[in-house]
């Protein structure tokens, strides 16, 4: 492709790859600065026919190098992959917020896919066509270039829907700049990232960026109208003009009136644009519920059929490590794994499984190393206040002292039994189940990797489970 049919420049030579790996580069390569120009230098060495940067880098072009430099470097480079991967499904949303954000785009894949539709997920669980198996993905949203480079190829191949995971960095990374989205939607804010962002009004800021600059103009913010920053995201978007879709509690669109447990589920009463209508969903908990809601808000939106998409949510099933039912032991205590791993989804996955458990309800966790330290804390007194009996052991240690973890968590658990071990942990937590009690691993949900001092060494909560009932 030609220069000038990416960026605005008169220039016409061939243009064969974009990259933001300076070690990639070669001629015929555009180089995106997307580190402050750490790398710009390698990239001018190796060839790179353009280097996209900041206004400070002090190098000028040369014949073989065009150096565009720019305010945004980042955006000017997403912007210029998305120009090179021009061709893209239509209907393209996306979906943000602390939690919720991989079983909200499970659910519109499945319903869509019931529907009829060529449909695909991109987040956490990996790239899901369809009902094929995921192919994984390092990152909830993946770097810039891949993420087009799939949206192409998923066009080529006829998908004509596609609901992406948001992350906080890969929205202000600009990972996603560039891409024309007509639907997105935000759960809720709570503390978690805080390593990066620093500040949640540096967190907030960068997850609005979706819908005040990414979504289309015109566009749908299906918003949860129960959150403390609903009131300002609101505003946001209708200043940008955007269209807003508000559920919840407090939701306009679609109002929760009720929510009901049952022995598979729950059910729902809710105001589904303007009519009332009860459901029954194979999913436990509120927070299960809001997602429902969520779902419904975005995939009503996305195809413009909203009496299909109410037909079509109730034949839904929980995604892979969200509050997922592994197995039962031999006196029928019930083993869920569940990706909680901030303060807020912890507690909701408790209080979520409280009124299925009969006799006692049994969590098992542990933090992060190299992220947030504050949050282990609040996630231990969490545990400690609200399950019956707390096992702490490691979740990703990566390049921390593992023991130091525990120990921040347990400074705020007294009742927590404290085991290195993970694989360890969830055996003897399986060990001490008695008939009508329920054990929740958290943290890792979907995961096949444990990082352990900069290694990564296979494990699964999955497998745990199945070897020891």
């Amino acid at each position: 492709m030609k220069l000038n049919q990416i960026l605005k420049t008169n220039d016409d030579r061939e243009i064969y790859c974009l990259t933001a790996d300076s070690r990639e580069v070669k001629s015929g390569y555009i180089y995106g600065d997307i580190s402050e120009g750490q790398y710009n230098d390698s990239a001018f060495e190796n060839g790179a026919s353009v280097i996209i940067t900041g206004k400070n880098y002090t190098k000028e072009s040369t014949p073989e190098t065009l150096i565009i430099k720019v305010d945004n470097p980042a955006l000017e480079y997403a912007t210029a992959v998305s120009k090179f991967y021009q061709h893209k499904p239509q209907n393209i949303s996306a979906i943000t917020g602390t939690n919720g954000k991989t079983s909200i785009a499970d659910f519109i894949r499945q319903i869509l896919t019931l529907m009829g539709e060529k449909a695909a997920s991109m987040g956490t669980l990996g790239l899901i066509k369809g009902n094929l198996p995921p192919i994984p993905s390092p990152n909830t949203t993946p770097n810039c270039v891949t993420v087009h480079r799939e949206l192409s190829e998923l066009a080529d191949e006829g998908y004509n829907f596609v609901i992406m995971e948001a992350s906080s960095h890969g929205i202000c990374q600009y990972r996603i700049g560039g891409i024309p989205f007509k639907v997105a939607g935000f759960t809720n804010l709570t503390r978690d990232h805080l390593d990066y962002h620093k500040t949640m009004e540096n967190y907030l800021a960068a997850k609005t960026l979706l819908f005040t600059d990414m979504l289309e103009k015109g566009g749908y913010a299906v918003l949860n109208a129960d959150i403390d920053v609903f009131e300002k995201l609101c505003k946001d978007c209708l200043k940008s003009g955007k269209k807003v879709v508000s559920y919840g509690y407090k939701g306009k669109d679609i109002k929760l009136i009720k929510a009901e447990p049952m022995v598979h589920g729950q059910r729902l009463d809710i105001e589904y644009f303007g009519k009332n209508v009860s459901l029954e969903v194979p999913l436990a908990g509120e927070f299960q519920a809001m997602n429902v809601l969520c779902a419904l808000g975005m995939a009503a939106k996305i195809t413009k059929k909203p009496a299909q998409v109410l037909k079509y949510i109730t034949q839904i099933h929980g995604a892979k490590g969200r509050l997922d039912l592994v197995g039962r032991t031999k006196n029928g205590a019930a083993i869920y794994v569940d990706y909680a791993h901030t303060p807020d989804a912890l507690e909701n996955v408790i209080k979520a499984m409280r009124p299925h458990t009969k006799n006692k309800l049994h969590v098992l966790f542990g933090c992060g190393g190299d992220r947030d330290a504050g949050k282990r804390p609040i996630m231990g007194k969490i545990a400690n206040d609200l399950a019956d009996v707390v096992y702490v052991t490691d979740d990703n240690p990566r390049t921390e002292n593992p023991d130091l973890i525990r120990e921040q968590i347990m400074s705020a658990c007294p009742k927590g039994i404290n085991i290195p071990n993970r694989a360890e942990a969830i055996k003897q937590a399986i060990t001490n189940l008695n008939e009508g009690d329920v054990l929740i691993l958290a943290g890792k949900g979907h995961e096949t990797g444990q990082y352990v001092n900069g290694k990564i060494y296979h494990f699964s909560d999955h497998e745990e489970v199945l070897k020891n009932i």
